[in-house]
């Protein structure tokens, strides 16, 4: 059990993003496939309930879950998608009101 969970935080620390000021962020995109999520629109529904907890905890939403956009290439086009630079409280979240019945949550 002590492996999978130290697979688990490598994983997690791999697709760790570091912006020039020196403060880190996870793409909500990028930490849906990790967290074993194939479709966004499941994620999103865990991506909500976490940022209720947020609110509730007394953080900022806008802090620690700033929306942004990002292109993605698709076939012949390119449309913005909606994505999320979580802080590393934000991932906390939405491990905590994940799907349970996922091993990697659970």
């Amino acid at each position: 059990m002590g492996d999978l969970k130290a697979i688990e935080y490598k994983r997690f620390e791999d697709i760790k993003h570091i912006r020039e000021d020196g403060s880190e962020y996870w793409s909500a995109r990028e930490l849906a496939p990790a967290l074993e999520y194939a479709k966004w629109e499941n994620f999103s529904k865990v991506i909500e309930r976490a940022m209720i907890a947020c609110e509730n905890s007394g953080h900022s939403v806008s802090d620690d879950f700033p929306e942004v956009r990002k292109i993605v290439e698709a076939g012949a086009t390119s449309k913005p998608k909606k994505d999320y630079e979580l802080t590393r409280y934000a991932c906390y979240l939405i491990v905590q009101n994940g799907d349970p019945r996922k091993e990697v949550i659970d």
